[in-house]
């Protein structure tokens, strides 16, 4: 495993994701990835998985320092009072006595994001939580968030992929000495039949999938977060760090832009700030 280093914390390149993973599938899975040396599991309150994760990782019976556990504020805990409470509930759903990173998984039109990392910096002062960072979050959004908060903030988790350009967040985050994680990394299964992403995998013997991954981790500053569930989809994307791609290969995955519908689907985060649910 790789790491990155960024504000004296130590964040594994590659993590797990666990979205729509729940019940005992959601356990083994954590459980088998973390006794293959993944070190990085992300989860969230809207998951509904948090106890499932829990079990997993009390399973895996690993040193608590050697993890690296991240959570979600749902969109109805963004009031002061909710953040406290629903914090310390999934703390005792993940079994743990703090998370490493503390997300406000999408911003609310209706909530302050101040009043959100007020209670959240309460936290972290007093240790629940070890870091702090938003999801979904525009340019512009993620930087108001850094100015409100006293604790500064070390990721903007967006949708990231080969058919979705964020190069303008991923030109704030170096600036700013953030990370950009990366979640749906695969585009929820196309690049398994992109051509491009499969002539450059026959190159150096990896897959499609592999090659995608690649591509996000040798970015400065981008961590990503695959879901998997079985061992060989593990071991597979756990496969990314004993090859590098061309300057030129890089190139030409950044200029991939996927088909209407991919594109379509691009578009659904920013639908989903606007609506004040």
């Amino acid at each position: 495993m790789e790491y990155l280093e960024i504000k004296d914390v130590r964040i594994p390149k590659l993590g797990l994701g666990t979205w729509k993973n729940t019940g005992e599938t959601c356990t083994r899975t954590v459980q088998t990835a973390l006794e293959m040396g993944y070190r990085h599991v992300d989860t969230a309150q809207m998951y509904g998985n948090e106890s499932a994760v829990g079990e997993g990782i009390a399973a895996a019976n690993i040193t608590r320092e050697d993890l690296f556990l991240t959570t979600k504020l749902s969109r109805s805990n963004l009031r002061r009072d909710d953040v406290h409470a629903s914090v310390r509930d999934s703390l005792d759903k993940l079994g743990v006595e703090y998370v490493d990173l503390l997300l406000i998984h999408w911003p609310h039109p209706r909530v302050p994001v101040a009043e959100t990392l007020d209670a959240m910096n309460e936290l972290y002062e007093k240790g629940l939580v070890k870091n702090l960072g938003v999801s979904n979050f525009t340019r512009s959004q993620f930087q108001q968030a850094m100015q409100v908060s006293d604790v500064p903030l070390i990721t903007d988790q967006v949708l990231y992929h080969p058919y979705s350009d964020r190069s303008q967040l991923r030109n704030f985050c170096t600036d700013t000495d953030t990370v950009l994680t990366a979640y749906s990394p695969l585009a929820r299964g196309d690049v398994l039949s992109d051509r491009l992403l499969k002539e450059i995998g026959k190159r150096y013997e990896k897959t499609a999938a592999q090659v995608a991954i690649r591509w996000l981790i040798q970015q400065d500053g981008v961590i990503a977060i695959p879901k998997a569930t079985s061992r060989d989809h593990l071991a597979d994307n756990l496969a990314v760090f004993d090859f590098s791609l061309s300057d030129g290969e890089m190139a030409e995955i950044e200029d991939l832009t996927g088909n209407y519908r991919i594109r379509l689907r691009n578009q659904l985060p920013s639908l989903v700030r606007r609506i004040p649910f």
